[in-house]
């Protein structure tokens, strides 16, 4: 006789699925506490794609509403995060169709206002032995990085953002994108080869100087 398999270590009370049955079930405040987890994240999102900060609180609060409305289809297939990121995604593009705008990665989202994940990796690791010269060069190729960004065509600028700012997995990133992993890979290589050939020049320069 087979012997059973071992039962799976039990999920925390306060996991994203357990959160999300609790709201299908009725309890309000779970879902409270799903907003408060990522709303935060949810606004920076929408403010690398929206110009307009007045329409940022108003574009995440319809994706909370949406995402509400929603959670009885959600089936834990994917991460509850991806699974918002998508209807946040959506939401955003739809606003700014109505509106008849572009969406858009502004500086301002990507250059890391905040002391979190957002701040440019570039930029920390040339910052790491601080002077002037140093702490100037970093600002300028953070500068370059950030017109890159904005420079690449929507759906590149995309993954790579989804990749490299929120680090979602290649497999995520295809959910959300609703695409083949293989063309999220595509397009966080060409957008990677364009930014890099904008910042190449730049770290070539440095690299000549004596600090």
């Amino acid at each position: 006789m087979t012997p059973p398999p071992p039962t799976a270590a039990p999920v925390p009370a306060d996991t994203d699925l357990m959160l999300v049955e609790r709201t299908v079930a009725g309890d309000q405040k779970a879902f409270e506490l799903l907003v408060l987890k990522y709303q935060r994240r949810i606004e920076r999102l929408i403010g690398r794609m929206v110009r307009d900060v007045d329409l940022v609180e108003d574009i995440a609060q319809e994706t909370f509403i949406r995402a509400y409305r929603a959670l009885a289809q959600f089936r834990g297939e994917a991460q509850f995060y991806t699974w918002l990121y998508r209807i946040a995604v959506n939401t955003a593009k739809k606003t700014l169709g109505d509106l008849k705008r572009d969406p858009l990665v502004p500086e301002s989202a990507l250059r890391g206002g905040d002391d979190d994940d957002e701040t440019s990796g570039v930029e920390n690791e040339l910052t790491s032995a601080e002077t002037p010269e140093t702490v100037l060069a970093a600002k300028e190729i953070a500068a370059t990085v950030n017109a890159a960004m904005e420079a690449l065509p929507e759906e590149l600028r995309q993954a790579v953002t989804l990749r490299e700012i929120e680090g979602l997995s290649y497999e995520e990133i295809a959910q959300v994108m609703n695409c083949p992993i293989g063309t999220v890979r595509s397009r966080i290589f060409r957008a990677r080869e364009a930014i890099s050939a904008k910042v190449k020049p730049l770290l070539e320069n440095q690299s000549g100087k004596r600090w």
